[in-house]
């Protein structure tokens, strides 16, 4: 998985002026935001009130083969021993308290993540799906199930089991077609083993292959960028993510601040224009589809709407107004720590909300904004009253500044980004942060 972000408080001025790479608003808040529950909140409690028809079940595989430069992840290189084995106990343990916690539910979505996934071997990965249909009592094969994977931890034998249990999506870092460009990122890639991968992805034929790349790398050219989105082009995977690199602290990379914001704006439009040309339509700033891509499930999932299941270390949960998780760090001692942690908790204390953050009506008004304006469709206005009650405008009439920068179009139904305001998605995002998540995100002590 490729999450390329910085930590940062709320710009004071407008969006449309200064760096348009601030941080990708992913979720919010962010971890950094989320601080120790006090009292821990049961999870009878936290989910008692709220819709358990249509969520979207989330678990975390916090190991890797190798942490790249730009990784700032909850993961872990190449656990010793039994590590594996004992996440893997746990894991079945906190599912089954989840469980007896939260009450009927079902999920219309899923997503296996990390980490890689893919890390696991053949009789881990069986364990694991064990979990999620015996104890989640989830039938991967009725609901759009997403694997992510790195091109040195897949074989034919873990994809075709992964194809036949009922995956649906295969997502893949690749980050850069060129070797050198992905050394410099500090990711140790061979060209011939990705091309590799991919081809034995397309010929075990998931209905969809997402494959992630990074621009802005140092001393990486145009040329040499547009190079990648044209091979990416020939290999034709239903979808593509583009991420612009962030330098962000305790990464391998983060002795290496330099200023490219004129690197990574031509970049991104030069690869915007070469997917629109070559059939993709945009989704966001970062996501590119192929038209036909079509869901496979009967019930929609809607991320400002409907809630979270996480499940693991490192995984979040979502509630309208309770976000919480495991703790969140870094560095490898700090993510060695919470994960042993983890591991040796007793069962009890898995029936409880301990770390996370309380949204106030203020930041669920910010969060259905977010996660809805950042996407190409943009927000509508109707929903949004749907939802809360209130015109948007009314509760944040800040949005105007958008359209006056021409960062926005705003009508009587829907307010939607222009071209200009796309590209700066990563600083609109953290301008439209409440006052109290900035607070908590700049105080944060990274680990």
């Amino acid at each position: 998985m490729t999450i390329i972000s910085t930590e940062s408080a709320r710009p004071i001025q407008n969006p449309a002026v200064g760096s348009p790479y601030v941080s990708y608003a992913y979720s919010y808040p962010h971890k950094t935001a989320y601080r120790p529950l006090t009292p821990p909140v049961p999870l009878s409690e936290v989910w008692q009130d709220e819709r358990r028809d249509g969520l979207f079940l989330y678990v975390h595989i916090p190991f890797c083969e190798h942490r790249c430069g730009f990784c700032n992840l909850f993961t872990t290189v190449n656990p010793e021993g039994n590590l594996v084995q004992r996440y893997l106990q746990q894991l079945r343990i906190e599912a089954e308290q989840i469980r007896r916690s939260i009450g009927v539910r079902s999920f219309a979505n899923m997503a296996i993540g990390g980490g890689t996934p893919s890390f696991l071997t053949l009789s881990e990965l069986q364990e694991l799906f064990e979990i999620v249909t015996d104890v989640m009592d989830v039938a991967p094969r009725s609901v759009p199930l997403s694997f992510e994977v790195s091109p040195a931890t897949i074989d034919r034998e873990k994809l075709e089991w992964l194809r036949e249990v009922g995956v649906t999506r295969i997502s893949m870092g690749v980050e850069s077609f060129d070797d050198a460009t992905a050394h410099r990122m500090g990711r140790p890639q061979n060209r011939r083993r990705v091309d590799e991968a991919i081809t034995l992805l397309q010929d075990i034929n998931f209905p969809t292959l997402n494959l992630d790349l990074i621009y802005g790398t140092p001393e990486q050219t145009l040329d040499e960028w547009q190079k990648d989105i044209e091979t990416a082009i020939r290999f034709a995977p239903r979808e593509l993510y583009l991420y612009p690199l962030y330098v962000r602290p305790l990464t391998g990379l983060s002795g290496r601040q330099q200023p490219w914001d004129e690197q990574r704006l031509s970049a991104y439009r030069t690869a915007r224009d070469q997917l629109i040309e070559a059939g993709y339509e945009q989704v966001s700033m970062r996501m590119f589809r192929q038209p036909q891509t079509a869901a496979v499930s009967k019930t929609v999932y809607r991320c400002q709407t409907d809630g979270m299941v996480g499940l693991g270390c490192g995984a979040r949960s979502y509630t309208q107004s309770l976000h919480y998780s495991t703790e969140y760090a870094v560095r490898r001692d700090g993510v060695r720590s919470i994960l042993l942690d983890y591991i040796n908790r007793p069962a009890e204390s898995f029936r409880s909300a301990r770390y996370g953050y309380r949204l106030p009506l203020e930041d669920q008004h910010r969060r259905f904004v977010i996660l809805s304006l950042l996407q190409v469709e943009g927000l509508s206005r109707n929903d949004f009253r749907h939802r809360f009650y209130t015109d948007v405008l009314e509760l944040l009439p800040e949005l105007r500044a958008l359209e006056s920068s021409g960062l926005a179009e705003i009508d009587s139904g829907r307010i939607t980004l222009t071209p200009a305001g796309l590209e700066r998605s990563d600083a609109i995002g953290p301008w439209l942060n409440s006052t109290a998540v900035a607070s908590l995100m700049q105080d944060y002590e990274l680990k």
